[in-house]
């Protein structure tokens, strides 16, 4: 008994080769977290600090990189959830 062989297309799909590893959505959003606290580390070994004067003339001083650590934590919580949350069926 022989089983028939199966004809190959030449044809490929546009979504073969190095363009399908490009246009993966996981991928940009890996790279765009991955941006986010590459910035983080940079504003917190070269940035500066915020401070803040009361009234009463204490002094209080924060690394800038709080408040940025802080808009990266909410970017990345609201990437993973698009890109990386479950998907609509």
């Amino acid at each position: 008994m022989t089983s028939p062989m199966q004809d190959q297309s030449p044809v490929r799909s546009p979504r073969e080769g190095w363009a399908s590893r490009i246009l993966v959505r996981e991928m940009w959003a890996t790279l765009g977290i991955v941006a986010m606290w590459v910035a983080v580390l940079f504003v917190g070994v070269y940035g500066g600090q915020a401070t803040f004067h009361s009234v009463d003339s204490s002094v209080t001083t924060i690394p800038s990189s709080v408040f940025v650590a802080l808009f990266a934590a909410i970017g990345t919580g609201s990437i993973a959830k698009r890109v990386f949350g479950p998907k609509p069926e």
